[in-house]
C-alpha cells in the first residue's frame, strides 16, 4: 500500500468520511496507521450467559451465542424505536437493545452467531437481563479474526460522526494489505530487542491475545517501544545531520583572550556565578573553532543570560567585528540597550538601538551607521530583520527569547553577515529530555543558579476570605513605596467580562488608593500606548498595572514587589512562573499572590500546589511538561521539528537517549546517509522532515 495515499480512497472511507478523518488530522494511509489507541478494554473473557451478572461493576462482559430472536419497539411517548435480538449459548440466553437502529434487523438475522461486548444490566420488570447498545461482531467463519469483542480491543479519539467500530474496520483494512520494508537494521533490532516494523504497528492496533493491558493502556509494549525507536531515530537522524552541516561549514575564528572581557567583568557590581562562567567558558571554546556556532543558553529568570551573551559579543567587538542583539519587543530591546549601555560607556564602545519605532530622520543615520561599521553592537526588534538593514561586518547574534521567533525569522538574521556565531536565549526552561529532542542540533548551555542576594518570591495561593491577606500586603508595599501588578488572563469566550473585571479593578484600586496612580494594559490598546503605559510603570510614574496581557518576559522593574494574578487557575504553569519572575528583581522581599474562586480542576489544583512549592523553573518546567504533555509544552509550529505520533519524550526519556546515540554515530560514519544499507533510512527521514531539511543550517 501506498502510505501517502489519500484516506478518501482507502477502501471504506469515501468522500464523506474522509472529512471526518481530516478532523482527527489524518489525511493519508500514513496517519492512519499512526493514528495509535489511547487505550484498550480487555474483551477477551467469553463468559457463558449463565454466569454473568448486572453486579459486575463497570466493566465489560462477553458472550457468544446464536441469535434466537428479534424484534422492533416503538416506545410509546417518544415514539423512538428500540432494536432487541435475543442471544442464547446453551447455558442461558440474553437480550441486547440499541436505541434508535431498527437497521440492526437486517445485519443481525436469526441463527447468525454473534459476539456481544457491553455492560449488563437487570430488567426493570425483573424479565431478565439485557446488554445495552453493546459491540457485537458476526462470526461467518470458524477462524474468522475477531476485531471489536472476543479480545483486547482499542479505543480510539474519535469525532462525532465516527464510530470506533468504522474505525476499527479501516484499520484492519489497512494493516491486512500494509508491508512497509524494514529501515531499521537487523543489528539495531536485536541490540535493542525489537520486533519488526509491521508487527509492532498490527500489536499496537490489534493486540495479541494474552498482551499485558497495564501495560498496553501506559504505551509500555515492545511494539510500543519499536515504534517509538523508529520516530526518535529519524527525528534525531535529521537533527544530527543538521548539526553536521553546521560543523562543516566555515565559520569566524576568535582571539577569546583579549582584555576587554576581563575590563567588563571588573566593572560588574558583583561576581559573577559559577555557572555564569562555565557558559562563558564554553562560548569561548566555541568561538575559537573554525565552525560558527549555534548554541542554546537556557536559565531562569534572574540568573543572569545578559551578561553572559554581552561577553560574547564584546569578544566580537575586540575582533573587529558587529555584533546584534535581537529581542520581540520594543520594551525588552530599550531595557537590553539601557542595561548593555551603562557598561559600554566605559569601555569606549558604541551601541545603538533600532526597532519600528525609530522615527524616519533618525532611521537613516542608524542604518549608514550600521552599514559603515561605526556601530558595534545593534540592538533591536524584528525591525532588524528588514532588507534596508545591512551589517558592515557582522560577526555575532544573539536572539533573546527565541520561542517568540519563527525559524525562518532567524535565518533572515544570519544571512545579514558570513556564518556568524549565533547564541540563542530563552528563560522558558526547557526539562533536559525536551531539549535534546527539539535542539538536538544546537549545543546546551544551563545558568542553573541565581546570583548572588537574589531572595526567593513567595508565593501563596489565596481563595475565598483569604483574599483579603492579597490586599493587605498590597497596601503594606505601596506604603513603603513599591509598585504592583495585578494581572488577568483574557480569554476569547469570555474576553467582554475578563476585560470588564480588569477594567473595574483598575477604578477599584484607584478608589482604594488615591495616592497611588493605577494603569490599565489589555490587548485593545495600541502597540505605542502600551509602550508608554509601560514606561511609566518603569519610571514610578504608575504604581498600580492592572493588565490582562501577559507582562512581557525579560521586563525589568526592581521596584515591583507584589504580583497579583487573578483567576490564577486559568494560567498555564509556565505563564505563572514567567508572571512570577516579574517580581523580586531589586533585593526586597516579594510576593506573588495566586488568587482564585469557585470550582477548581485536579490539574488547576496541581499548577497552583506546584507554584507554592518551588521556584525553581526546572522542576516547574518537568511538572508542566508532565501536566500537559510534550505536544502542547512545545508546539512544532516555530521549532521546524517534525511531530512525534507514538512516541512521548516524558515515558520514553531512556528510548530517545538511545535513538540520539545510534542516529549520531550513523551520521558520524554516514554523514549523507549514502551507504546503500543506510537508503531506506535517509528516504523515511526525508519523508519526516520534508521540507523542514532546507533550514539546516538555521
Amino acid at each position: 500500500m501506498d502510505l501517502q495515499k489519500d484516506i478518501q480512497y482507502i477502501k471504506g472511507v469515501g468522500p464523506a468520511r474522509a472529512k471526518l478523518f481530516n478532523r482527527l488530522g489524518i489525511h493519508t494511509a500514513e496517519d492512519l496507521l499512526y493514528f495509535t489507541p489511547f487505550r484498550y478494554e480487555d474483551r477477551g473473557n467469553i463468559r457463558p450467559i449463565r454466569e454473568i451478572s448486572q453486579n459486575s461493576g463497570d466493566t465489560f462482559q462477553t458472550v457468544q451465542g446464536k441469535v434466537i430472536a428479534t424484534r422492533v419497539i416503538i416506545t410509546p411517548r417518544q415514539r423512538k424505536k428500540i432494536f432487541e435480538a435475543t442471544i442464547a449459548d446453551g447455558s442461558g440466553y440474553i437480550t441486547a437493545k440499541w436505541f434508535n437502529q431498527a437497521f440492526l434487523k437486517e445485519v443481525l438475522k436469526k441463527e447468525r452467531q454473534v459476539v456481544l461486548s457491553g455492560h449488563v444490566r437487570a430488567d426493570q420488570y425483573g424479565y431478565g437481563l439485557y446488554m445495552d447498545g453493546p459491540e457485537f461482531e458476526i462470526i461467518d467463519t470458524e477462524d474468522g479474526e475477531l476485531i471489536h469483542t472476543g479480545r483486547i480491543v482499542p479505543i480510539y479519539h474519535v469525532t462525532h460522526g465516527l464510530t470506533q467500530k468504522v474505525v476499527r474496520s479501516i484499520l484492519k483494512g489497512v494493516l491486512d494489505l500494509y508491508n512497509r520494508p524494514e529501515i531499521l537494521s537487523k543489528e539495531l533490532l536485536e541490540k535493542y530487542h525489537l520486533p519488526a516494523h509491521r508487527e509492532a504497528i498490527h500489536n499496537i492496533h490489534f493486540p495479541p491475545e494474552g498482551s499485558d493491558i497495564e501495560r498496553l493502556n501506559k504505551g509500555d509494549t515492545r511494539s510500543h517501544k519499536r515504534i517509538s525507536f523508529e520516530e526518535f531515530l529519524l527525528l534525531e537522524l535529521g537533527l544530527a545531520m543538521k548539526k553536521s552541516v553546521v560543523t562543516k561549514e566555515s565559520g569566524i575564528v576568535f582571539n577569546v583572550d583579549g582584555p576587554v572581557i576581563r575590563r567588563l567583568h571588573s566593572r560588574l557590581p558583583y561576581k559573577l556565578t559559577l555557572s555564569q562562567q562555565r557558559v562563558i567558558d564554553e562560548i569561548r571554546g566555541d568561538m575559537a573553532s573554525p565552525h560558527p556556532m549555534n548554541r542554546l543558553l537556557q536559565g531562569d529568570v534572574g540568573c543572569g543570560k545578559t551578561i553572559v551573551a554581552l561577553t560574547a559579543m564584546l569578544i566580537a567587538v575586540e575582533n573587529g567585528y558587529q555584533a546584534v542583539l535581537m529581542a520581540p519587543t520594543e520594551v525588552l530591546a530599550e531595557q537590553h540597550y539601557r542595561n548593555i549601555s551603562t557598561y559600554l560607556d566605559q569601555l569606549n564602545i558604541t551601541a545603538c538601538l533600532f526597532t519600528s519605532g525609530v522615527k524616519s530622520k533618525e532611521r537613516g543615520n542608524l542604518l549608514q551607521n550600521i552599514s559603515e561599521g561605526n556601530v558595534n553592537i545593534v540592538i533591536g526588534t524584528h525591525a532588524l530583520l528588514e532588507e534596508g538593514v545591512m551589517f558592515k561586518r557582522l560577526g555575532f547574534a544573539v536572539i533573546d527569547e527565541q520561542h517568540k521567533f519563527g525559524v525562518l525569522q532567524r535565518a533572515t538574521l544570519k544571512k545579514k553577515g558570513y556564518n556568524p556565531d549565533v547564541l540563542i536565549m530563552t528563560a522558558t526552561p526547557i526539562p533536559r529530555t525536551l531539549a535534546m529532542s527539539v535542539y538536538g542540533d544546537l549545543d546546551l548551555s544551563v545558568i542553573g543558579e541565581l546570583p548572588p542576594g537574589r531572595i526567593p518570591v513567595i508565593t501563596r495561593w489565596l481563595y475565598g476570605d483569604r483574599r483579603r491577606e492579597a490586599y493587605y500586603i498590597m497596601q503594606e508595599e505601596l506604603r513603603k513605596g513599591r509598585q504592583v501588578y495585578v494581572v488577568y488572563p483574557l480569554v476569547e469566550e469570555s474576553e467582554k467580562v475578563d476585560l470588564k473585571g480588569a477594567t473595574e479593578m483598575a477604578e477599584k484600586l484607584q478608589k482604594s488608593f488615591p495616592e497611588n496612580r493605577a494603569g490599565l494594559l489589555h490587548g485593545r490598546i495600541k502597540s505605542a500606548q502600551k509602550e508608554e503605559i509601560m514606561g511609566q510603570f518603569k519610571r514610578n510614574e504608575i504604581q498600580l498595572l492592572v493588565s490582562t496581557t501577559v507582562v512581557e518576559v525579560g521586563v525589568d522593574v526592581p521596584n515591583a514587589t507584589v504580583m497579583i494574578i487573578e483567576h490564577a487557575e486559568r494560567f498555564g504553569l509556565s505563564q505563572l512562573h514567567q508572571l512570577r519572575g516579574r517580581v523580586g528583581r531589586g533585593g526586597d522581599k516579594s510576593y506573588c499572590l495566586l488568587l482564585t474562586s469557585g470550582g477548581i480542576t485536579e490539574e488547576g489544583r496541581r499548577r497552583l500546589n506546584t507554584m507554592e512549592r518551588t521556584n525553581n523553573g526546572f522542576e516547574i518546567a518537568e511538572e508542566d511538561l508532565s501536566i500537559r504533555g510534550p505536544g502542547e509544552f512545545f508546539g512544532t509550529r516555530q521549532s521546524g521539528i517534525p511531530e512525534l505520533k507514538v512516541a512521548n519524550i516524558l515515558r520514553d526519556a531512556k528510548i530517545l537517549e538511545a535513538a540520539k546515540k545510534e542516529a549520531f554515530e550513523i551520521v558520524k560514519k554516514d554523514p549523507s546517509l549514502d551507504k546503500p544499507e543506510h537508503g531506506l533510512l535517509r528516504h523515511a527521514m526525508e519523508r519526516k522532515w520534508r521540507d523542514k531539511l532546507e533550514l539546516a543550517t538555521i
